[in-house]
């Protein structure tokens, strides 16, 4: 069996990513493959981003590898949080910080469309290869749903009566960002 460095140790994602890849491919995380430092994400977009992780991994390991980056953007806010949607509110993945800033952002607003996006970025045999995945909505006005992880239980899919949080994971992986992205990335692996 083919195995695949994901440049992650979220287990929220790595479920989420082998749910949709299935039992074709191994995952690997990033612990298991002995990188245990953080690994900058310092560039100004999220294929940026992307792209970083997956080089970082492929110089250190030599090995066949693909990284994702995700960002939540308000069209009230002019795109923020963008690609800081991670740290919006601190310099960690305070989920709880991030969303309460959101909404104190966007108290008295209207407008509330959004969009995620996510951007895979795989590197096999030195090559690179990019995909992304959008899915357009709306940033509710409190927190709905005990599921999913980060901005889920704010973010109401368009087409759907739900937040990401309130759906079952195949409901969201067959919708959401990060599974479209990682559907035409598997769809790609599949044709190779």
């Amino acid at each position: 069996m083919k195995k695949l460095i994901f440049a992650t140790n979220n287990a929220h994602k790595l479920e989420e990513v082998g749910a949709i890849i299935g039992t074709s491919l191994q995952l690997v995380t990033l612990r298991e493959a002995g990188i245990t430092e953080d690994i900058p994400e310092n560039e100004p977009t999220i294929e940026g981003n992307a792209l970083a992780k997956a080089r970082y991994v492929w110089e250190k390991t030599g090995c066949d590898c693909f990284a994702d980056d995700t960002d939540l953007e308000v069209d009230a806010l002019g795109g923020a949080p963008g690609v800081h949607s991670a740290r919006y509110a601190t310099d960690g993945h305070d989920f709880e910080a991030n969303r309460i800033k959101l909404l104190r952002e966007l108290e008295g607003k209207s407008d509330r469309k959004a969009r995620f996006r996510t951007v895979v970025a795989l590197i096999i045999e030195g090559k690179e290869y990019c995909f992304e995945g959008i899915v357009e909505g709306e940033i509710t006005t409190r927190e709905i749903g005990e599921g999913g992880f980060g901005y889920d239980c704010l973010f109401r899919p368009e087409g759907y009566e739900r937040t990401f949080a309130e759906l079952a994971p195949e409901e969201k992986n067959a919708i959401s960002h990060r599974g479209r992205a990682v559907a035409k990335l598997a769809k790609w692996l599949k044709n190779q």
